[in-house]
């Protein structure tokens, strides 16, 4: 049995941890061994990801609190939250161990810039490349055109010579 000011400190923790965030994955978690929970733990916070088990009843009071809009994802068996200040890592780096533990993890829903997320709109989020990979991307695409003029230039020059 938790005490009051034990719950209270757990809803205050939520609290930070939702205010702090840009945003918010709700995961569903069952049967996860130890080792596996541990090595999911290590990545997500190298990753600047933070993870937190929460009580269903306890994460419903701080959600509210929260000031959230939409409606909020039905939570049913065990409740993760992941957060994090990046807005598409929580649920990119997530998923990548959804993908892996099948059976055991799964997004159940989400908050994104404010509002509640279905379990498909945080799922299209977690598709989202990082920031850096865009990036590479984006260079890439700007890059292609001008290596082609180049070999086009190169190629004439070898023809007239």
């Amino acid at each position: 049995m938790i005490t009051k000011e034990k719950k209270k400190e757990l809803v205050e923790k939520i609290a930070k941890a939702l205010k702090g965030s840009k945003s918010v994955v709700f995961a569903n978690f069952q049967h996860l061994i130890v080792a596996d929970d541990m090595a999911m733990r290590r990545a997500l916070r190298k990753e600047g990801v933070g993870y937190l088990v929460v009580r269903k009843t306890l994460a419903k009071i701080a959600l509210k609190d929260a000031g959230i809009s939409g409606t909020m994802p039905e939570f049913v068996g065990e409740l993760a939250m992941i957060y994090g200040d990046d807005l598409t890592a929580p649920a990119r780096e997530f998923y990548a161990f959804q993908k892996k533990y099948k059976d055991n993890v799964k997004i159940v829903g989400g908050i994104f810039e404010g509002k509640y997320m279905t379990v498909e709109e945080m799922t299209a989020i977690a598709m989202i490349p990082s920031q850096k990979t865009l990036y590479a991307q984006f260079v890439n695409l700007i890059n292609s055109p001008i290596q082609r003029f180049a070999v086009v230039l190169n190629q004439i020059a070898i023809s007239k010579a």
